[in-house]
């Protein structure tokens, strides 16, 4: 297309660029097929700031747990330092033992809260499903060119941008939170132990909860900064989708060919049956039904073909060619053509009126000298 007027100069518009544009919202099958190739929205920054809060809380709630676990190791310890099997083969035994159990005893639980936490946001990021795309061997992938496309792309650059931003939060946070406790911690050196080590907790505990909950809130923004990227990697364009819907519903012209097609084998089988009916019903120009009654194997007369305009006329002409009688009666053939298939009996209440018609037939049959069909 050129569009030209005064003050502009002629420009060409290539309409298939707005098509391969890709500005739709993916559909169903494609974010199936991404999720199969193991691409899902996913915030690693979210799931380690999950990780060290639950972390943190789990210290909490059993920190007495697992203090009281290390003290009496430690005792244990420095007791079998002094005892004389210390000194006797397979001395190292007992000390290994003492330290499993007491891992499993003391940090276990706090381990399974962690992998139970962990697992559950990341279900909660990206569903549940395993696949095993992601660890097919793909030559692609070590194409240096387009290792070199990923390194110096917007994504990285992105990335970059966010590891400088979390080194200067942590260092934010680090200062406020050292510029004011410092004093105390170096005087904490000179407390007694008991007490020194509880100021210090204290104080490594707050920045702890600092650090913490500032990757938390950086890991929500990078959650909703990652799921904006994905969505926007996986759009398609108006032909993507125009494609799929042919590969999932059929080429709307194929399936047009096809339902052509498919009538048209219909209307040559009931044109075969014509012959054999035993009496045409018409209006008598428009519509036309052929009707054909054995006694021996039907409970009543059956529809074998029936039409309106060309149709009917096609099946008034096969018939006149095969000797079938041809019946005006516009009330009868309406209603025969109005309520009944090809293929189907017809109903009950218009019993009579067809009964009285095929009378009519065979007593012309018979002064003819034709035998009933």
């Amino acid at each position: 297309m050129v569009l030209t007027g005064r003050g502009m100069r002629a420009t060409d518009f290539d309409l298939q660029f707005f098509a391969e544009e890709r500005t739709e919202p993916a559909t169903p099958r494609k974010r199936q097929k991404v999720r199969s190739e193991g691409k899902v929205c996913k915030s690693t920054d979210l799931t380690a700031a999950v990780e060290i809060l639950a972390g943190l809380i789990g210290l909490l709630m059993l920190g007495p747990y697992v203090a009281g676990g290390l003290v009496v190791y430690l005792q244990r310890t420095i007791l079998f330092l002094g005892d004389k099997s210390f000194f006797q083969e397979g001395w190292l035994y007992q000390p290994e033992f003492s330290a499993v159990r007491t891992y499993f005893s003391s940090w276990l639980p706090l381990g399974l809260i962690i992998a139970v936490i962990v697992i559950a946001i990341t279900i909660y990021q990206v569903g549940w499903g395993i696949t095993m795309e992601p660890f097919v061997p793909n030559l692609g992938k070590m194409n240096p060119i387009s290792g070199m496309k990923k390194i110096i792309s917007m994504r990285s650059l992105v990335e970059l941008l966010k590891g400088l931003l979390k080194a200067s939060l942590f260092g934010i946070v680090l200062y406020v939170a050292m510029r004011d406790k410092l004093p105390l911690a170096l005087s904490a050196m000179h407390f007694p132990m008991e007490r020194g080590a509880v100021v210090l907790w204290d104080m490594l505990w707050d920045l702890s909860m600092r650090m913490a909950l500032m990757l938390l809130v950086i890991g929500i923004l990078d959650y909703f900064y990652q799921k904006w990227d994905f969505e926007k990697s996986i759009k398609m364009s108006k032909q993507e989708i125009k494609e799929e819907f042919k590969q999932t519903e059929g080429d709307p012209q194929i399936k047009s060919k096809i339902r052509q097609k498919q009538r048209e084998m219909a209307k040559n089988r009931m044109m075969s049956s014509v012959p054999k009916a035993d009496v045409i019903v018409t209006n008598p120009t428009f519509i036309a039904v052929a009707l054909v009654y054995k006694r021996e194997v039907q409970q009543a007369p059956q529809v074998v073909a029936k039409g309106e305009g060309f149709i009917a006329r096609k099946i008034r002409e096969v018939g006149m060619a095969n000797g079938v009688p041809i019946v005006e009666d516009r009330q009868l053939a309406r209603a025969i053509y109005g309520s009944v298939e090809v293929g189907e009996e017809i109903p009950v209440e218009l019993y009579e009126g067809v009964a009285k018609l095929l009378s009519m037939v065979y007593k012309l049959n018979e002064k003819k000298g034709k035998a009933p069909k």
